[in-house]
């Protein structure tokens, strides 16, 4: 097969994306959200491509001692049993040398077969220095030296693998966050062939930014990578620096990722509705969309529930609305799947912890990156009501979850204060934390608790996904109302708000809010009338798993973002490309 038969849609450019629970290519949720976008794409037979770095040492394998303290070890895995190694190889300048760069080939297979290669660029090659081969060795690792020459790679070096991987007819771009936005400068010089970035046309930009899409994830300023001109200059070199320079991506000589991203995309957007509105205020220069996140159904759907599904809606695995029928499924077999879930969770939380937990009791989770605006310690800001809530309303545990950044020295003090939590409560309430939380973990966790809990610091969750996975698995939530949750919430139907979206976050709010809804609806609930309680469980898989699933994330991406601003010859000469490679791959 001619290589320039190779066409795609789109090429997804993520720093992490979670393929499988056994690699450690993610830290959290922007790779789990890359790894469902690319199973759903293989699901409906999108043609698509996926690049990111291999990293060896992965992001980090957690170890809490007795108090909570967190220390962390490299998370070792071999590529090789589990990739295939491709033969090609490219080259990126890396501080005027030479870095050599390989892919590994990672097959995702859809529900029909269809396949999306995912490339993951390594520079551990005999050839390289010992500083270069160790520049995909580390998820979020190093300093602003060591991530900048890392992004080189993803996003330069991708562009040119991709090409020397036969990838010449590629629609978009699609960069998930500002780590790739490099990718841009490759895409340029390619157009370009040859002629100075200063002599380019109106059109020569436009044709860069019908090239590209920009999802943003982060709604402070502070999480965007910026990176000093002088350090740009060291790692890039004069040539790159001027070019970036003429691109006007320069604010008060410092490199902001973000903004290359944006200067260079026709279709930028933040991942849910408030969002998106909180990320058009911080780039106001910029016309920011929305388009709500999503998980991938298959993925975090536990095995009672899929056999379940099978059983009632089989269309759903081809088509995510079908869970909208979910609502005809009786009662008591969304209580049977539920139960076997929750068996299997605690049967796990038992293996790995030690503690048995009760098959009875209302079992309350919280688990995902350990940050302190996800105030996991909100539940405990008022010890004395929530243990007379759990002596004569009915008995609850929690199950916590979350891995602190190594240097993260404020979100490790929390995890050891939800220790001590636990240490305080032992006779009233009983409280695990997991060790090491990764896929398996969260997919045990959003299927066997009974209540989802959230509490982030408004606005600072983007999204967050954990909460639709929840959803899939008939699990209400009980959530500040940020981030998805503003558009997933049905007071009483889907789960339940802690304190009000029109109302400031005054926390003093919030916890009372939290505490009410406990004692007065949700425990009663529960305890006293099951099966009101399942019919909850009943509607959050209708209304909120039917909907909030990257199946039809990535449907508005294709009709929103893919397609928008090309012109139509050039849209129709896309199609065919992809016809005729898909054709000739099959």
């Amino acid at each position: 097969m001619n290589p320039n038969s190779h066409a795609r849609f789109a090429a997804y450019f993520s720093m992490e994306i979670a393929l499988e629970a056994s690699m450690p290519t993610y830290a959290g949720g922007l790779g789990i959200l890359a790894g469902d976008t690319l199973r759903s794409a293989a699901d409906i037979g999108l043609p698509g491509v996926g690049v990111t770095l291999l990293y060896r040492k992965g992001y980090l394998e957690q170890h809490l001692d007795s108090s909570g303290s967190q220390t962390q070890t490299p998370s070792i895995w071999s590529p090789e049993k589990v990739l295939e190694e491709k033969k090609e190889r490219i080259t990126v300048q890396i501080e005027g040398r030479d870095v050599h760069v390989r892919a590994w080939q990672y097959s995702i297979r859809g529900v029909g077969g269809y396949v999306i290669p995912v490339y993951l660029l390594d520079t551990a090659l005999p050839e390289n220095s010992p500083f270069d081969q160790s520049l995909t060795d580390s998820l979020y690792a190093g300093d602003d030296h060591y991530r900048l020459c890392q992004e080189v790679v993803l996003g330069i070096g991708g562009v040119e693998m991709l090409l020397e991987l036969g990838y010449h007819h590629i629609l978009t771009y699609h960069m998930n966050e500002g780590h790739s936005a490099l990718l841009t400068l490759a895409i340029f010089s390619h157009h370009l062939q040859g002629r100075p970035i200063a002599e380019a046309t109106a059109e020569d930009r436009d044709f860069l930014r019908k090239k590209c899409v920009f999802t943003t994830h982060t709604p402070v300023p502070a999480g965007h990578d910026q990176f000093p001109k002088d350090l740009v200059r060291h790692v890039l070199g004069e040539d790159r620096t001027r070019e970036l320079e003429t691109l006007e991506c320069f604010s008060s000589d410092v490199l902001n990722m973000t903004y290359v991203a944006l200067r260079g995309s026709h279709y930028i957007n933040g991942v849910a509705m408030h969002h998106g509105e909180v990320s058009q205020g911080m780039f106001p220069a910029y016309p920011v969309h929305a388009i709500t996140n999503g998980v991938h159904a298959v993925t975090w759907t536990s095995p009672a529930f899929q056999e379940m599904y099978d059983r009632h809606i089989p269309e759903w695995r081809r088509d995510n609305n079908y869970l909208r029928y979910a609502i005809g499924i009786p009662l008591g077999e969304i209580r049977d799947a539920h139960l076997e879930s929750k068996r299997q969770l605690l049967d796990a939380v038992k293996e790995k912890t030690g503690v048995m937990l009760d098959h009875s009791v209302f079992t309350i989770g919280f688990a995902r990156r350990a940050a302190t605006y996800k105030r996991a310690d909100l539940l405990f800001s008022d010890v004395e009501r929530l243990k007379w809530i759990a002596r004569h309303i009915g008995p609850i545990q929690v199950i916590y979850g979350g891995k602190a950044h190594p240097y993260d020295d404020p979100a490790k003090d929390m995890i050891r204060r939800v220790f001590a939590m636990a240490a305080a409560l032992k006779d009233v309430i009983r409280i695990v934390y997991v060790e090491n939380y990764e896929m398996r973990w969260a997919q045990l966790l959003t299927s066997g608790v009974d209540l989802w809990l959230n509490t982030p610091q408004r606005p600072y969750e983007a999204s967050g996904t954990s909460g639709m996975k929840a959803a899939l698995n008939g699990i209400p939530s009980f959530s500040v109302p940020d981030g998805w949750w503003i558009e997933g919430h049905v007071e009483g139907a889907t789960g339940w708000d802690i304190g009000h979206e029109d109302i400031p976050d005054i926390v003093a709010e919030e916890i009372a809010a939290m505490y009410d809804k406990l004692e007065h609806r949700i425990l009663p609930m529960f305890y006293g009338r099951s099966s009101a309680y399942l019919e909850i469980r009943r509607h959050t898989i209708a209304l909120n798993g039917s909907f909030f699933n990257t199946q039809r994330m990535l449907g508005q991406y294709v009709m929103n973002a893919y397609f928008l601003g090309k012109q139509e010859t050039s849209v129709q000469r896309a199609i065919e490309a992809v016809h005729a490679s898909v054709v000739g791959e099959q």
